[in-house]
C-alpha cells in the first residue's frame, strides 16, 4: 500500500533543504521524481546524486512566480511520462519576509507571486491532468508557522523576528488545502498538507542560529530534537500512496511535539 511504482511526482523546490528529503523518500518508494526549481544546475546535481542511488530521477526549470514557466512543466511532464501522480508543493520564497514594520508592499508581493499565486497557479496546472486519470494527490508543504504564531522571544535571542509574510503564507496554504480537498474529492483527488517543525542540519541557513536559540527551541520540543533528513521521508510517502487513500483535507504536524503544548 505504501509502493509508488510506476507513479510520477513533481516537487517544487525540490533541490532545496526539505526538498531533497521528500525527493529521497519519495524516490525509495519508487516513485519518478521530477525535481523541480529555478536552479537548474543545482536541480541536476541533486538528480545525479538520487541516480547514482539507483532512483529515477529527472530535473526540470521552473519559475513559480511565471505563469508560462509553471503550464510548461506540467505540459513536459505529461508529453513525457504520460501522468502526474503526485504534486508537491513545497517550493518558498523568503523574500519580504520581515517584520511588520520593515516589511515593504514590493516585497511582500513578490514573495506572495511565489508562495501563494505560484502554488495555486502549480496546483492548477497539473488537476486537469489528475481529473483524466481518476486520481491524484496532492501535498502542500505548511509549517508550525501555519498552526501556531511565532515564539517571538525565542528570535529575539538572536535579535532577529519570524516574518509576518511568512506566517501568512503558512496559514493560507492551509485554507488552500482544505478548499482544494473539498472540491475536488468527488475526483478521487487528495489534497492535504505536512508542517515540519525546524531544522538544525548541517550546511543550511539554520547553522547560524545561536546555541542559546537552538536550547530554547529544543526545550519547546517535547521530543527535544530538530527534525533529522528522514523525519519528512514516511509523512510524504504515506499521503502520496494508497495507505492514506481515504485522508484528504489534513494537516499532519512532524513538529517533535512543539506544538503539542
Amino acid at each position: 500500500m505504501f509502493g509508488l511504482d510506476g507513479q510520477v511526482a513533481i516537487v517544487t523546490g525540490g533541490s532545496g533543504v526539505y526538498g531533497q528529503f521528500l525527493c529521497q523518500g519519495l524516490c525509495e518508494a519508487g516513485a519518478l521524481v521530477i525535481v523541480a526549481g529555478n536552479e537548474l544546475d543545482t536541480c541536476e546535481q541533486f538528480v545525479n546524486q538520487l541516480r547514482q542511488a539507483g532512483h529515477l530521477a529527472v530535473a526540470m526549470f521552473l519559475d513559480l512566480s511565471n505563469e508560462p514557466s509553471i503550464n510548461n512543466l506540467a505540459k513536459n511532464v505529461i508529453e513525457q511520462y504520460g501522468r502526474i501522480d503526485t504534486l508537491v508543493n513545497c517550493a518558498v520564497s523568503r523574500i519580504g519576509n520581515a517584520s511588520l514594520e520593515e516589511v515593504t508592499a514590493a516585497g511582500w508581493v513578490a514573495a506572495e507571486n511565489v508562495n501563494g499565486t505560484g502554488t495555486m497557479l502549480m496546483t492548477k496546472a497539473v488537476v486537469p491532468h489528475m481529473r483524466q486519470q481518476g486520481k491524484g494527490s496532492i501535498i502542500n508543504i505548511s509549517s508550525t508557522m501555519g498552526v501556531v504564531g511565532p515564539y517571538f522571544p525565542m528570535y529575539e535571542l538572536d535579535g532577529i523576528v519570524s516574518g509576518i509574510e511568512y506566517t501568512y503564507t503558512k496559514f493560507g496554504i492551509m485554507g488552500m488545502t482544505k478548499w482544494l480537498a473539498s472540491y475536488y474529492g468527488r475526483y478521487n483527488i487528495r489534497v492535504n498538507s505536512i508542517s515540519p517543525g525546524g531544522n538544525n542540519i548541517k550546511g543550511t541557513k539554520d547553522e547560524i542560529r545561536s546555541q542559546a536559540v537552538i536550547d530554547s527551541y529544543l526545550a519547546l520540543t517535547p521530543m527535544n530534537r530538530f527534525a533529522d533528513e528522514n523525519d519528512l521521508k514516511g509523512p510524504v510517502v504515506f499521503l502520496a500512496s494508497d495507505a492514506a487513500k481515504y485522508v484528504t483535507g489534513q494537516n499532519l504536524i512532524v513538529d517533535g511535539g512543539y506544538t503539542s503544548w
